[in-house]
């Protein structure tokens, strides 16, 4: 029986990705086999440089200078892993893409964007960081991916995530103290005179699942009931999602914390459509601090993480980074805003 090698005629070896096939390993792992990285175990570096020599394989000019750190491009990758409908036009990506860009651009980088559905790409960090094109990288959102991007982090340093600190995680993050955060908000709710509460929003991402612990340690604590009603973060499907959930619940529920500022604009909407008013009827209390929060009718009461001061934090720690540094993570307190809505 034929190896790929075999099959495989020299010269056809004409980038990192094909290498990776044959090699049978990951495209992140043959880009730091053939940049001399001690993480890469010595028989598969060997292997790598092998199968590389065979076939004639010299790393293009641009994957050269990704080992020189000279593409002059930081890669900004998104992944949807938990809500696959969700749009990166979301009013936080843009608010922290916005900041990114500015920083990255004072800094002397440009910025290059991927949205990924890992479904449909399981190798997405692993390509990303081996195509060649960029110096580092910055994942905006953990998802459902933590698992990979822990293994990436094992071997690749200049990486900085937003998202949620765990204790003993390995790979460097910038993000909110989500736990915190949901404490507030139910603090709020509760000393604004609700006494059931719900949480709008899925509980499986990591951010949003702390979030709601935060607010299950409030309620816990008052003895208060707390309920969650999973929504999407699509638009297109959050509305009918909301105003589902509050048919399903009318009358067994007076306080919300809805787990993005967006979603509690929505919900804002869903509960004028219905007759409720906020916040004689309905506390409504959002996450974010978006713009949107002081433009709603009443204003959101909302907890504020600051975005501008992340997204500095993102780009020094991966600057950091890039210069050989393993830098800690980097939790930034919330704060509660108080305005009409609770």
């Amino acid at each position: 029986m034929s190896t790929d090698n075999e099959r495989t005629p020299r010269g056809t070896v004409r980038t990192i990705t094909d290498l990776a096939r044959i090699a049978g390993v990951s495209p992140g792992t043959v880009s730091r086999a053939l940049a001399g990285k001690s993480l890469v175990n010595t028989k598969t570096r060997e292997k790598i440089e092998a199968i590389a020599r065979e076939h004639g394989f010299r790393p293009n000019q641009m994957a050269s200078g990704l080992r020189r750190q000279k593409t002059g491009v930081i890669g900004v990758v998104i992944p949807l892993g938990h809500d696959t409908r969700q749009q990166i036009s979301d009013s936080f990506f843009m608010t922290l893409l916005g900041y990114l860009a500015d920083e990255l651009t004072r800094e002397g980088y440009d910025l290059m964007l991927r949205r990924v559905v890992p479904e449909t790409d399981a190798d997405w960090l692993d390509r990303f960081i081996g195509s060649g094109m960029i110096d580092g990288v910055i994942v905006i959102g953990q998802s459902d991916q933590f698992d990979r991007i822990e293994d990436v982090a094992d071997g690749y340093l200049p990486m900085v995530v937003w998202g949620n600190h765990t204790e003993g995680q390995r790979h460097c993050v910038v993000g909110t103290d989500n736990r915190l955060g949901g404490r507030l908000a139910a603090e709020r709710l509760i000393a604004a005179g609700a006494s059931r509460l719900a949480f709008l929003g899925d509980t499986k991402p990591m951010e949003f699942a702390a979030r709601y612990a935060g607010a299950q340690d409030i309620a816990a604590r008052m003895g208060v009931p707390i309920v969650a009603l999973p929504t999407h973060l699509s638009p297109d499907h959050a509305g009918e999602e909301i105003a589902r959930h509050l048919g399903d619940h009318a009358g067994n529920i007076d306080g919300i914390f809805a787990a993005t500022d967006t979603l509690a604009a929505l919900c804002l909407t869903a509960l004028r459509e219905r007759g409720i008013a906020v916040p004689d009827d309905m506390r409504l209390v959002g996450f974010d601090d978006l713009p949107i929060a002081r433009q709603t009718v009443p204003p959101l009461t909302t907890v504020r993480q600051d975005i501008a001061a992340g997204a500095r934090g993102l780009v020094d720690l991966l600057l950091r980074r890039l210069a050989g540094e393993s830098t800690e993570s980097l939790v930034l307190p919330p704060n509660l805003v108080i305005r009409q809505s609770a």
